[in-house]
């Protein structure tokens, strides 16, 4: 009777750790893809020019080696815009994991793949702005191989976020007839000394704002609501790419960190992540996203 019921024990625990391996990312792949996002060879993915070619390429075989293929048969989805500084031809990424229940109903995962580029022999590499926004999205890419969602995601690296939220302005225009549910934008999370990471948006939905307030954080980094204009902060409703999602009434969280010294600087590197801080940002906004899949808007 005694081996029956160690049996049994060893079989719960066992399938305990299998389900938690399902739950998680490779955290070793998150730094790595940080690290070549923001290197040299991309010449700061400014939009428009070869360092941004190049880094599409990357992210894009990142996706077909983990298996997730593109959004509408193509990972690569054009648009033209025009501003002071000239024409552009820009690309947004977008790959697709069709939901188990509600195929119809979209949950849009969003970071932007540009950053300012080069100003003579200086690059501006954003490594925190926001290649770790687009590495997390890798992340959650390797989740959603071994966890399929109920609702559709498209996981979007915008293009020209830094031209003016070109990317994002254009697949929200281009999705205007399709029933996206939510939109989680990741823009800045991988750098913060405090051990903080804001989330915005739940001040503009009933239901974020439960979701998040009863969430259980795994981890010890800490979640905070604000920088929404209600705390006498700077106000972060329309300064990336969920921007857009919110004039069209798209619910939205946006998580982020705060400005540092190097927002905007050529010193904005991989060797200055904090990269504890990173990995359970990363945890936090994935624990999140489970808790809006089950529960739907």
């Amino acid at each position: 009777m005694k081996n029956i019921v160690k049996s049994i024990i060893c079989v719960l625990l066992l399938s305990q750790i299998g389900y938690a391996q399902k739950n998680t990312f490779n955290e070793d792949k998150l730094l790595e893809r940080l690290e070549v996002l923001s290197s040299d060879k991309f010449e700061g993915r400014r939009t428009g020019e070869k360092g941004n070619d190049l880094a599409r390429a990357y992210i894009i075989n990142e996706f077909k080696n983990i298996g997730i293929t593109g959004f509408n048969g193509s990972y690569e989805h054009s648009f033209d815009f025009e501003i002071r500084a000239g024409k552009f031809n820009a690309k947004n990424i977008l790959a697709f994991i069709k939901g188990t229940e509600f195929p119809k109903k979209y949950i849009v995962i969003s970071a932007h793949h540009d950053h300012l580029g080069k100003s003579g022999d200086k690059i501006y590499n954003g490594a925190d702005d926001d290649a770790s926004g687009v590495s997390a999205l890798l992340a959650f890419a390797e989740y959603f191989m071994q966890n399929q969602p109920k609702h559709s995601v498209i996981l979007a690296a915008f293009d020209a976020e830094e031209l003016g939220l070109r990317g994002s302005k254009y697949f929200v225009d281009k999705m205007k007839d399709s029933d996206i549910v939510v939109n989680i934008n990741m823009d800045m999370i991988s750098r913060s000394a405090k051990n903080e990471l804001y989330v915005v948006g739940t001040r503009y939905n009933k239901t974020l704002e439960e979701v998040v307030t009863s969430f259980k954080n795994p981890t010890d980094t800490k979640l905070l609501i604000g920088h929404d204009g209600t705390d006498g902060k700077q106000n972060w409703t329309y300064t990336s790419d969920h921007g857009p999602f919110h004039r069209s009434k798209i619910p939205f969280l946006y998580f982020g960190n705060e400005d540092h010294a190097a927002y905007h600087k050529t010193t904005d590197e991989f060797t200055d992540v904090t990269p504890n801080f990173y990995k359970k940002a990363v945890k936090i906004i994935i624990s999140l996203f489970k808790d809006l899949d089950l529960k739907g808007l």
